[in-house]
Protein backbone atom coordinates (compact mmCIF):
# COMPACT_ATOMS: atom_id res chain seq x y z
CA UNK A 1 0.00 0.00 0.00
CA UNK A 2 1.16 3.52 -0.76
CA UNK A 3 2.69 5.24 2.30
CA UNK A 4 0.50 8.23 1.43
CA UNK A 5 -2.40 6.27 2.93
CA UNK A 6 -0.51 5.02 6.00
CA UNK A 7 2.50 6.90 7.35
CA UNK A 8 1.58 10.14 5.56
CA UNK A 9 -2.17 10.02 6.14
CA UNK A 10 -2.28 13.33 8.04
CA UNK A 11 -0.36 15.06 5.24
CA UNK A 12 -2.76 13.47 2.73
CA UNK A 13 -5.74 14.79 4.66
CA UNK A 14 -4.41 18.35 4.69
CA UNK A 15 -3.23 18.44 1.08
CA UNK A 16 -6.21 16.78 -0.57
CA UNK A 17 -8.65 19.00 1.30
CA UNK A 18 -7.40 21.77 -1.00
CA UNK A 19 -7.13 19.62 -4.16
CA UNK A 20 -10.55 18.00 -4.26
CA UNK A 21 -13.97 19.60 -4.15
CA UNK A 22 -15.69 16.95 -2.05
CA UNK A 23 -19.08 18.60 -2.39
CA UNK A 24 -18.76 18.40 -6.17
CA UNK A 25 -17.76 14.74 -5.89
CA UNK A 26 -20.73 14.05 -3.67
CA UNK A 27 -23.16 15.84 -5.97
CA UNK A 28 -21.95 13.71 -8.90
CA UNK A 29 -22.50 10.36 -7.21
CA UNK A 30 -25.72 11.50 -5.58
CA UNK A 31 -27.07 12.41 -9.03
CA UNK A 32 -26.60 8.80 -10.15
CA UNK A 33 -28.24 7.42 -7.01
CA UNK A 34 -31.25 9.70 -7.52
CA UNK A 35 -31.45 8.97 -11.24
CA UNK A 36 -31.61 5.22 -10.67
CA UNK A 37 -33.52 5.40 -7.38
CA UNK A 38 -30.99 3.67 -5.10
CA UNK A 39 -30.69 4.09 -1.33
CA UNK A 40 -28.31 1.51 0.16
CA UNK A 41 -24.73 2.27 -0.77
CA UNK A 42 -21.21 0.94 -0.26
CA UNK A 43 -18.35 3.36 -0.92
CA UNK A 44 -15.11 1.57 -1.82
CA UNK A 45 -12.06 3.72 -1.14
CA UNK A 46 -13.89 5.87 1.39
CA UNK A 47 -10.55 7.07 2.77
CA UNK A 48 -10.84 9.54 5.63
CA UNK A 49 -14.63 9.81 5.24
CA UNK A 50 -15.02 13.13 3.45
CA UNK A 51 -18.13 11.94 1.58
CA UNK A 52 -19.56 9.75 4.34
CA UNK A 53 -21.31 12.43 6.39
CA UNK A 54 -22.94 13.89 3.29
CA UNK A 55 -24.52 10.54 2.44
CA UNK A 56 -25.67 10.05 6.04
CA UNK A 57 -27.13 13.55 6.25
CA UNK A 58 -29.17 12.80 3.12
CA UNK A 59 -30.53 9.61 4.76
CA UNK A 60 -28.71 7.07 2.61
CA UNK A 61 -28.09 3.61 4.07
CA UNK A 62 -24.32 4.09 3.89
CA UNK A 63 -21.26 1.94 4.54
CA UNK A 64 -17.62 2.81 3.75
CA UNK A 65 -14.85 0.35 2.91
CA UNK A 66 -11.10 0.96 2.83
CA UNK A 67 -7.88 -1.05 3.08
CA UNK A 68 -6.05 1.57 5.16
CA UNK A 69 -6.61 1.27 8.91
CA UNK A 70 -5.01 4.69 9.37
CA UNK A 71 -7.49 6.37 7.04
CA UNK A 72 -10.45 4.54 8.56
CA UNK A 73 -9.41 5.74 11.99
CA UNK A 74 -9.85 9.33 10.81
CA UNK A 75 -13.09 8.45 8.99
CA UNK A 76 -14.61 6.93 12.14
CA UNK A 77 -13.60 9.91 14.25
CA UNK A 78 -15.10 12.28 11.69
CA UNK A 79 -18.27 10.19 11.29
CA UNK A 80 -19.00 8.35 14.55
CA UNK A 81 -22.48 7.33 13.38
CA UNK A 82 -21.36 5.82 10.08
CA UNK A 83 -20.58 2.18 9.32
CA UNK A 84 -17.09 1.33 8.07
CA UNK A 85 -15.39 -1.89 7.04
CA UNK A 86 -11.66 -2.60 6.92
CA UNK A 87 -11.34 -4.89 3.90
CA UNK A 88 -9.59 -5.58 0.61
CA UNK A 89 -11.78 -4.59 -2.34
CA UNK A 90 -10.54 -7.65 -4.23
CA UNK A 91 -12.03 -10.02 -1.64
CA UNK A 92 -14.86 -8.80 0.56
CA UNK A 93 -18.26 -9.99 1.67
CA UNK A 94 -21.11 -7.88 3.05
CA UNK A 95 -23.74 -9.14 5.47
CA UNK A 96 -26.38 -8.29 2.89
CA UNK A 97 -26.24 -7.11 -0.73
CA UNK A 98 -26.61 -3.40 -1.50
CA UNK A 99 -28.44 -1.42 -4.18
CA UNK A 100 -25.37 0.52 -5.24
CA UNK A 101 -21.61 0.52 -4.97
CA UNK A 102 -19.37 3.47 -5.76
CA UNK A 103 -15.59 3.42 -6.07
CA UNK A 104 -14.43 7.00 -5.57
CA UNK A 105 -11.18 8.92 -6.00
CA UNK A 106 -9.91 6.77 -8.90
CA UNK A 107 -9.37 3.89 -6.47
CA UNK A 108 -9.31 1.48 -9.41
CA UNK A 109 -5.91 2.97 -10.30
CA UNK A 110 -4.26 0.76 -7.68
CA UNK A 111 -5.45 -2.45 -9.36
CA UNK A 112 -2.29 -2.81 -11.42
CA UNK A 113 -2.76 -6.44 -12.48
CA UNK A 114 -5.65 -7.70 -14.60
CA UNK A 115 -6.36 -10.44 -12.05
CA UNK A 116 -6.87 -7.74 -9.39
CA UNK A 117 -9.42 -5.93 -11.58
CA UNK A 118 -11.18 -9.25 -12.21
CA UNK A 119 -11.25 -10.13 -8.50
CA UNK A 120 -12.54 -6.68 -7.53
CA UNK A 121 -15.31 -6.62 -10.12
CA UNK A 122 -16.32 -10.17 -9.16
CA UNK A 123 -16.50 -9.23 -5.45
CA UNK A 124 -18.52 -6.14 -6.26
CA UNK A 125 -20.92 -8.14 -8.44
CA UNK A 126 -21.39 -10.75 -5.69
CA UNK A 127 -22.32 -8.09 -3.11
CA UNK A 128 -24.97 -6.34 -5.20
CA UNK A 129 -28.65 -6.96 -5.69
CA UNK A 130 -29.86 -7.66 -9.21
CA UNK A 131 -30.43 -4.36 -10.96
CA UNK A 132 -28.00 -2.53 -8.65
CA UNK A 133 -25.68 0.13 -10.05
CA UNK A 134 -21.90 0.34 -9.79
CA UNK A 135 -20.24 3.74 -10.36
CA UNK A 136 -16.53 4.56 -10.49
CA UNK A 137 -13.96 6.78 -12.17
CA UNK A 138 -10.68 5.98 -13.92
CA UNK A 139 -7.74 7.83 -15.48
CA UNK A 140 -7.88 7.98 -19.28
CA UNK A 141 -4.79 6.21 -20.65
CA UNK A 142 -5.22 7.60 -24.16
CA UNK A 143 -4.85 11.14 -22.91
CA UNK A 144 -2.60 10.82 -19.88
CA UNK A 145 0.14 8.38 -20.92
CA UNK A 146 1.23 10.40 -23.98
CA UNK A 147 1.22 13.53 -21.80
CA UNK A 148 3.89 12.07 -19.50
CA UNK A 149 5.81 10.09 -22.15
CA UNK A 150 8.85 12.36 -21.74
CA UNK A 151 8.61 12.12 -17.94
CA UNK A 152 6.89 14.83 -16.00
CA UNK A 153 7.68 16.69 -12.80
CA UNK A 154 5.03 18.66 -10.99
CA UNK A 155 4.95 20.69 -7.77
CA UNK A 156 1.91 21.36 -5.60
CA UNK A 157 1.90 23.87 -2.77
CA UNK A 158 -1.05 24.21 -0.42
CA UNK A 159 -1.84 26.13 2.72
CA UNK A 160 -4.22 24.49 5.14
CA UNK A 161 -4.93 25.84 8.62
CA UNK A 162 -1.91 28.14 8.35
CA UNK A 163 0.42 25.24 7.53
CA UNK A 164 2.12 25.16 4.11
CA UNK A 165 2.89 21.78 2.54
CA UNK A 166 4.71 21.18 -0.73
CA UNK A 167 4.66 18.01 -2.81
CA UNK A 168 7.27 17.52 -5.53
CA UNK A 169 6.34 14.63 -7.81
CA UNK A 170 7.72 12.78 -10.82
CA UNK A 171 5.54 10.73 -13.16
CA UNK A 172 7.30 8.13 -15.31
CA UNK A 173 5.50 5.74 -17.69
CA UNK A 174 5.70 2.06 -16.76
CA UNK A 175 3.86 0.22 -19.51
CA UNK A 176 5.44 -3.24 -19.53
CA UNK A 177 2.25 -5.01 -18.44
CA UNK A 178 -0.49 -2.37 -18.52
CA UNK A 179 -0.93 1.39 -18.95
CA UNK A 180 0.75 2.35 -15.67
CA UNK A 181 3.05 5.05 -14.42
CA UNK A 182 5.40 5.24 -11.45
CA UNK A 183 4.63 8.12 -9.12
CA UNK A 184 7.38 9.33 -6.81
CA UNK A 185 6.58 12.17 -4.39
CA UNK A 186 8.53 14.01 -1.75
CA UNK A 187 6.54 15.94 0.84
CA UNK A 188 7.80 19.03 2.62
CA UNK A 189 6.55 21.34 5.32
CA UNK A 190 7.52 24.97 4.89
CA UNK A 191 8.87 26.62 8.00
CA UNK A 192 9.83 30.24 7.42
CA UNK A 193 12.23 30.06 4.46
CA UNK A 194 13.17 26.42 4.96
CA UNK A 195 11.68 23.19 3.67
CA UNK A 196 11.48 20.33 6.16
CA UNK A 197 11.07 16.95 4.46
CA UNK A 198 8.24 15.01 6.10
CA UNK A 199 8.06 11.92 3.90
CA UNK A 200 8.38 10.12 0.58
CA UNK A 201 5.83 8.10 -1.33
CA UNK A 202 6.38 5.65 -4.19
CA UNK A 203 3.50 4.00 -5.98
CA UNK A 204 2.59 2.45 -9.31
CA UNK A 205 -0.68 3.77 -10.66
CA UNK A 206 -2.76 2.32 -13.49
CA UNK A 207 -4.66 4.09 -16.21
CA UNK A 208 -7.19 2.43 -18.52
CA UNK A 209 -8.68 2.80 -21.97
CA UNK A 210 -12.46 2.84 -22.29
CA UNK A 211 -12.33 -0.42 -24.25
CA UNK A 212 -10.43 -2.15 -21.43
CA UNK A 213 -12.91 -1.00 -18.82
CA UNK A 214 -15.93 -2.03 -20.89
CA UNK A 215 -14.46 -5.49 -21.52
CA UNK A 216 -13.67 -6.04 -17.82
CA UNK A 217 -17.24 -5.07 -16.94
CA UNK A 218 -18.88 -7.26 -19.58
CA UNK A 219 -16.81 -10.27 -18.53
CA UNK A 220 -18.00 -9.81 -14.96
CA UNK A 221 -21.72 -9.53 -15.68
CA UNK A 222 -22.19 -5.76 -15.81
CA UNK A 223 -24.15 -3.71 -18.33
CA UNK A 224 -22.51 -0.37 -19.17
CA UNK A 225 -25.10 2.42 -18.93
CA UNK A 226 -23.07 5.64 -19.06
CA UNK A 227 -19.45 6.66 -19.63
CA UNK A 228 -18.87 10.36 -19.01
CA UNK A 229 -15.69 12.31 -19.69
CA UNK A 230 -14.91 14.56 -16.75
CA UNK A 231 -12.13 16.92 -15.78
CA UNK A 232 -10.74 16.25 -12.32
CA UNK A 233 -7.75 17.10 -10.19
CA UNK A 234 -4.49 16.40 -12.06
CA UNK A 235 -5.83 13.66 -14.34
CA UNK A 236 -8.11 13.32 -17.40
CA UNK A 237 -10.89 11.10 -16.09
CA UNK A 238 -13.94 9.10 -17.14
CA UNK A 239 -16.85 8.22 -14.86
CA UNK A 240 -18.69 4.95 -15.50
CA UNK A 241 -22.19 3.88 -14.47
CA UNK A 242 -23.01 0.19 -14.82
CA UNK A 243 -25.84 -2.13 -13.82
CA UNK A 244 -25.75 -5.68 -12.50
CA UNK A 245 -27.72 -7.85 -14.89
Amino acid sequence: MSSLYTDLVEVYEMMYATFIDYQLEYDLYKSFLKKYDKNSILEIGCGTGNLSQRFINDNYDYCGLDFSKEMLKIAKKRNPNASFIHADMRHFSLKKPVESIIMTGRTISYLVKNKDVESTFASIHNNMKKGSIFCFDFIDANEFIPEISNKKAITHEVNHKNITYIRKSKWNPNILNSWCFDWESNFYKKEKNNLLKVGTDHSTVRTFTKDEIELFLILNGFEVIEIIKRASYAFPTYVVVTRKG
